[in-house]
């Protein structure tokens, strides 16, 4: 089958050749799907995208007047497609469910110490020859209270490496996983009461339409001024204006992401000579309480050789007219918590 990879990063060409090992005609393409690059797919039976690829309605619409029929997604999280419009077009899309939980859970840990440790600010210092300790105090995370939102596979991870941490855990899912609470003695609790009792939250959602501005002016009132807020899930599960405003206003203390809620056109580029221009980006970055990476969590080799590998099963399951078990539904956008 012939084969083009939108968005296709120089780090994960070789593992995506040695996960396809020739079966199908592959071509590399750099530019994200968009309407313009939509075309570039001409006979091309299949693509592959990324979460920062344009796969709206319009686009699918191109897509199929390509007589494209296969989306394989090289992501957990498929907000960027509208699956009704593919299903009414008859394409087949297919994501990546469960790649390395580990990694982006790990990454929100490392996010949380080098937050509370103040890791980018002792660097800094030290660079300059300054070795004064009097604004690096950090907390333990022994005895402290964290709130997970999602308990689905990368969720569930964060519950058992917190509570590894000595931490009391409180989670907040739309379905209790009764392992965590038998074993690592996590307790579910409803959104308003995870707010206001933990020191330390973590989002691990899907972006849908009931995650949307989850974390809003309304939920970050109910934390206490301590809390950090960490998110490796999607941008817009945060109001930014209601964060940016609680964060100058000392309502938390700080929040650390690897995920913006407009990061189509800014994120997965290099624009240090051209720069940006978006506003609330900026004032994000230019806050000392905000730690913020480039969507970097999925980035270790076990996630992204099981990415490549998946993306590839999902292909070959089609060229071979099988069912594809990671395909996706319209009503399934709604329903999961992974």
């Amino acid at each position: 089958m012939k084969v083009l990879v939108y968005s296709a990063k120089d780090f994960e060409i070789p593992f995506l050749e040695r996960a396809n090992n020739g079966r199908h005609q592959v071509t590399y393409l750099k530019e994200a799907l968009n309407l313009e690059t939509a075309f570039k797919s001409i006979g091309h039976k299949a693509i592959s995208i990324f979460s920062g690829d344009d796969a709206s309605s319009l686009v699918l619409e191109t897509l199929k007047g390509l007589e494209v029929k296969y989306i394989s997604l090289r992501s957990t999280g498929y907000n960027n497609v509208q699956l009704k419009t593919a299903k009414k077009y008859e394409l087949k899309v297919a994501n990546v469910p469960d790649y390395s939980p580990h990694a982006i859970a790990e990454h929100a840990v490392a996010l949380l110490l080098a937050i509370n440790r103040k890791i980018i600010n002792a660097n800094n210092q030290v660079q300059v020859y300054n070795f004064l300790q009097s604004n690096l105090m950090g907390f333990d995370l022994k005895g402290k209270t964290v709130g997970i939102i999602g308990t689905g596979h990368i969720g569930s991870v964060m519950c058992k490496i917190m509570h590894g941490f000595g931490c009391n855990v409180l989670a907040y899912d739309i379905k209790q996983n009764a392992d965590l609470m038998d074993s690592y003695k996590i307790k579910y609790t409803d959104l308003e009461t995870l707010c206001a009792h933990s020191d330390i939250i973590s989002l691990h959602v899907p972006l849908n339409k009931e995650t949307y501005d989850l974390i809003n002016k309304e939920t970050l009132a109910l934390m206490k001024p301590n809390t950090v807020l960490i998110n490796t899930a999607r941008g817009a599960i945060v109001h930014t204006d209601a964060l940016i405003e609680a964060l100058e206003n000392n309502q938390i203390a700080a929040y650390g992401t690897d995920v913006y809620e407009r990061e189509k056109g800014v994120f997965f580029k290099d624009n240090s000579e051209s720069g940006i221009k978006d506003d609330r980006l900026k004032k994000l970055l230019s806050l000392p309480n905000v730690l913020l990476t480039p969507h970097q969590a999925f980035m270790t080799a076990e996630a992204v050789q099981n990415i490549a590998q998946t993306t590839f099963e999902n292909i070959d399951a089609w060229a071979k007219g099988e069912k594809c078990t990671n395909e996706l539904q319209p009503e399934e956008s709604i329903t999961e918590w992974d």
